[in-house]
């Protein structure tokens, strides 16, 4: 039995109460307005707000002296008409956020982002950026991110094509015409450390990378189709090699935009040819590691970054963290 990834993931660490009864107050954002220790985290553009070098806030980052953290802000400092969406309630006291403040995502437009905080340098992205955040302030910017992602592409009814309106602390939307509910979807999607019988790891290369980029082989669980189906479909497809014994090994979100990302490990099937075979369309160049020769190819070849389910899988493989970006 393979043991779970999922607690030592970037994007998985969670220290945040959702507090999900209080979505249902249609008063909340009046309420939280009135309350003195209830904070904002900004988005826009994707990028979250950053707090200032030297702050409370960024003092507090566990990682190292000059590790980013969140910026908390007071509820007034975003436009009131901008869209928010209540995160939760802190578990306990860091930096200047008192235990039990209330957080809530306000994404910013072209307009308002820039003004709240116009040095693009305080602004990050947390898909590169979320392994270096604290255990509180990764699970907001990724629980935040998500539900931005989801509300900028449901801003019209799939059924109706009728505008929708944010409803319960933004956690729903409402078709303005006839009412139906619209909740948040996360789109499924595994992803494989593929080993064969000399346990070599495969690693492909993407045609919208860059040509010496290399990561594990993944791809969108259809519908109607098992994880471990998915596992064994999606290798054929992009690499021509047929696998067996898929092992579920850990998930984390991946709001970039909408994904959460299931982790495998499998092996090739010894009854079947297994020439490496890339589709030419998704995956371009394949290669097999042995862990010696993944060392040895580390100045030629990017690895996918430290944010990433794909890096924890192939270090988990690997034995120990690689000297890599």
């Amino acid at each position: 039995m393979l043991r779970s990834l999922t607690q030592n993931l970037p994007l998985s660490r969670y220290r945040i109460d959702r507090d999900h009864a209080a979505r249902e107050r249609p008063a909340l954002f009046d309420e939280l307005a009135a309350d003195p220790d209830a904070r904002i985290l900004a988005l826009w553009r994707g990028e979250v707000l950053l707090a200032a070098s030297g702050s409370a806030t960024a003092a507090s980052a566990t990682d190292a002296a000059d590790a980013p953290a969140l910026a908390f802000l007071p509820w007034s400092a975003a436009p009131a008409d901008a869209l928010r969406v209540y995160l939760g309630r802190t578990l306990e006291a860091e930096g200047d956020v008192p235990a039990g403040a209330a957080i809530t995502a306000v994404v910013l437009d072209d307009e308002s982002g820039p003004a709240l905080e116009p040095d693009v340098t305080r602004w990050g992205s947390p898909r590169t950026l979320g392994h270096r955040f604290g255990d509180r302030d990764a699970g907001l910017a990724i629980e935040a991110l998500g539900m931005a992602n989801w509300h900028a592409t449901h801003l019209f009814s799939p059924r109706t094509g009728n505008p929708t309106v944010s409803v319960k602390a933004g956690w729903v939307r409402v078709d303005a015409e006839t009412g139906a509910e619209l909740f948040p979807r996360t789109d499924a999607a595994i992803i494989v450390g593929l080993t064969d019988a000399d346990d070599r790891l495969v690693l492909g290369s993407n045609a919208l990378w860059e040509s010496n980029r290399f990561s594990l082989l993944a791809g969108f669980v259809e519908p109607g189709e098992s994880l471990e189906a998915a596992v064994v479909r999606e290798v054929y497809e992009e690499a021509g090699l047929r696998v067996i014994d898929p092992q579920y090994v850990g998930s984390q979100p991946w709001p970039f935009p909408a994904s959460l990302m299931l982790g495998f490990r499998a092996r090739l099937d010894p009854a079947h040819a297994n020439a490496l075979r890339p589709d030419g369309t998704e995956i371009l160049d394949l290669r097999w590691f042995s862990r010696d020769e993944l060392a040895a190819s580390l100045d030629d070849i990017l690895l996918p970054g430290r944010t990433s389910i794909a890096r924890a899988i192939i270090e988990d493989w690997y034995g120990a963290p690689l000297d890599a970006p």
